[in-house]
């Protein structure tokens, strides 16, 4: 293992500096003590961080996942294998016509796509050139509890919308909730972590806890980390322990059997026992039905919906992703039923070289 000395000018000294205050402050509130971290943590959460990179992705030109993803996109990742492995979120390479890795010595290396699981939002990458660092353990989010103290990363970016370089960074935060989470853009996960005070740039960062095992992907920013109707700034994090059953099939397939199931194209929110869609995107089953910005979506299969975890769940219960698919959608002062068939959501969407 490297020495502390020999790391930290890679990522600057008055990083770290302020990393081990905000760790001490962070210790400080929760155990109600002042004590230094043991250098068995210093230890391991610097062999973590070693294994943290930057992602950057060019997407191919006229992809569809350019116009709300963007055709340039930056986030972080981390080595899990002994062979270069990189896992990250999966929206950033969706599409993606090229992907670079910067290491922490801030070389850059191309990479391939390897897998993409819509499901969980878990994206794997591997160098194309050998990175040789070490991976991180993989650990679990079941033994955390609120107030934990955890570690975030963000890996080195090279030439952003700056044309400078962004060097990479740690972060102290706490986990303040772990709960079943539902995305906008039809998503669901039983479990999600979530942290406060957030890290910027998020996509992608992994998430350790003081032993430097790694429990989350980085996947976005919210505001209300605590839940409850309760407004505090943090990130959601996917938690790992969703990543162990399917690893092995991700690498095989490039994706998962989970991940085929029917997709509407919609963008939904979700409000006081109301379902609204907020969005429809162009050509997509939702379009081709009729569904319009504004319906709210009433009953799935004759069964009511009143949460987007339903509603998901409901057009989800399908044996393929083509299924027949009925909703009941109140559509201005008019309640409709229609009649709808999806789509597998990988099949819209150009893949990557390497999947």
């Amino acid at each position: 293992m490297p020495s502390l000395n020999s790391i930290l000018p890679r990522f600057g000294r008055m990083v770290f500096a302020a990393f081990m205050v905000t760790f001490m402050a962070t210790a400080a509130l929760t155990a109600l003590a002042a004590t230094p971290p043991p250098q068995t943590t210093v230890d391991a959460l610097t062999k973590a961080n070693a294994a943290v990179v930057g992602v950057q992705v060019k997407a191919t030109p006229g992809s569809r996942s350019a116009e709300t993803l963007g055709a340039q996109r930056s986030g972080s990742g981390v080595v899990i294998g002994s062979d270069g492995l990189i896992l990250t979120i999966g929206y950033l390479m969706l599409e993606a016509e090229s992907i670079q890795i910067i290491t922490q010595d801030n070389k850059t290396l191309p990479a391939l796509a390897v897998a993409y699981d819509l499901a969980t939002g878990f994206g794997l990458i591997r160098p194309l050139l050998p990175l040789r660092v070490a991976p991180v353990a993989l650990g679990s989010a079941s033994e955390l509890q609120t107030g934990d103290s955890l570690m975030a990363a963000t890996g080195a970016q090279a030439g952003g919308q700056s044309g400078g370089e962004e060097a990479a960074d740690v972060n102290m935060t706490q986990l303040v909730s772990k709960r079943p989470f539902s995305g906008y853009w039809e998503y669901h996960i039983e479990s999600a972590l979530f942290t406060s005070p957030p890290i910027g740039n998020h996509s992608g960062a992994p998430l350790f806890n003081e032993r430097g095992q790694l429990l989350g992907i980085g996947s976005l920013f919210t505001m209300d980390a605590m839940g409850q109707n309760r407004r505090l700034p943090g990130n959601m994090f996917v938690p790992v322990d969703l990543l162990k059953p399917i690893l092995a099939e991700m690498q095989k397939t490039g994706s998962t059997s989970k991940s085929r199931r029917p997709w509407l194209g919609l963008t939904s929110s979700e409000q006081s026992g109301r379902v609204q869609i907020v969005r429809v995107n162009k050509d997509s089953p939702a379009d081709t039905a009729g569904l319009k910005p504004g319906d709210v979506v009433l009953a799935v299969d004759d069964i009511k919906i009143t949460s987007l975890e339903a509603f998901y769940k409901g057009v989800w219960a399908r044996n393929e992703p083509t299924d027949e698919i009925r909703l009941t959608v109140l559509q201005g002062a008019e309640v409709k039923s229609i009649v709808l068939r999806g789509a597998d959501r990988m099949s819209t969407m150009i893949r990557p070289g390497g999947i």
